[in-house]
């Protein structure tokens, strides 16, 4: 977290904290047809009711709000987490730690239902859910995520991770344009491939990248990913939870170039076979 991020950090949590548990999820604008879906790990799950009051207090409200946690956590949840449980919000538990639990046990439970998935150490704006499914509505085929980064390859070599640039405007190459799913990504029922739940495979080919997989199993249904053309208002990082980040891991091995030319390579796809695929 960068200095001048702390008095904001401070400022959105204590508001969030101070809203009676009674008052969450009340008088939404509108409900729509959604779950949202995340996960979380040890370190963080002091600080984790944050962004689900942030989440129940969105001006377009989900069906639900499930949290999947790996099962050894069961009897370790904190009072501020377990107290906001209901109809809206819900802990669930898994046998796997791999962060790819975020949306493949929801797409399994809920399969005929749109899941936006969301992060664990963030709080986000009220606008957040109703933005990203007004979009959805225009596309409703598509994937969309809020903030997209653009896989780049140069001389038909894949360029490390870092020279991947963010989506501000129309991209280079539509089709491959990558959700990151910090600022949310919806997923249309049916978008991904099968495979999508094929543990054995990702652990293999993607294990550290959960963003890859889920733009791969895009790609072999058929399914661009769009980057949103409204601009969401950005998230605000809760303090004391960057410490553990698997974004720090992969930037630093540069662990994302390594697996998506595995999943390329898989799969036997090329930049050119992609587009080709996405039309």
């Amino acid at each position: 977290m960068k200095l001048s991020e702390i008095p904001g950090s401070v400022y959105h949590s204590a508001k969030m904290l101070l809203i009676p548990v009674k008052k969450l999820g009340k008088n939404p604008v509108k409900r729509i047809p959604v779950v949202v879906s995340l996960t979380s790990i040890p370190t963080r799950l002091k600080t984790l009711a944050i962004t689900i009051r942030s989440m129940m207090q969105q001006e377009y409200l989900p069906e639900k709000i499930i949290l999947w946690l790996k099962e050894d956590l069961k009897g370790q949840i904190p009072a501020s987490l377990s107290k906001l449980e209901g109809d809206l919000f819900e802990i669930r538990f898994s046998p796997y730690g791999f962060s790819h639990r975020k949306l493949i046990h929801s797409l399994e439970a809920f399969p005929d239902t749109i899941i936006i998935t969301c992060d664990d150490d963030v709080i986000y704006h009220p606008s957040t859910l109703r933005i990203t499914y007004e979009e959805h509505l225009k596309h409703p085929k598509n994937v969309i995520g809020n903030r997209c980064r653009n896989i780049t390859y140069k001389n038909g070599e894949l360029l490390s991770y870092g020279k991947w640039p963010f989506i501000n405007e129309t991209p280079q190459e539509p089709s491959l344009v990558m959700p990151v799913g910090a600022f949310c990504v919806l997923y249309p029922a049916g978008s991904l491939n099968s495979q999508v739940q094929d543990v054995d495979l990702f652990m293999k080919l993607a294990p550290k990248a959960d963003d890859l997989w889920f733009k791969m199993m895009a790609v072999l249904n058929d399914t661009v990913s769009l980057k949103n053309s409204q601009q969401i208002i950005e998230p605000v990082p809760i303090m004391g939870t960057q410490f553990v980040a698997l974004k720090t891991v992969n930037k630093g091995q540069d662990l994302n170039r390594v697996q998506w030319n595995d999943l390329m390579n898989h799969f036997n796809l090329t930049p050119q076979k992609i587009k080709e695929k996405l039309g």
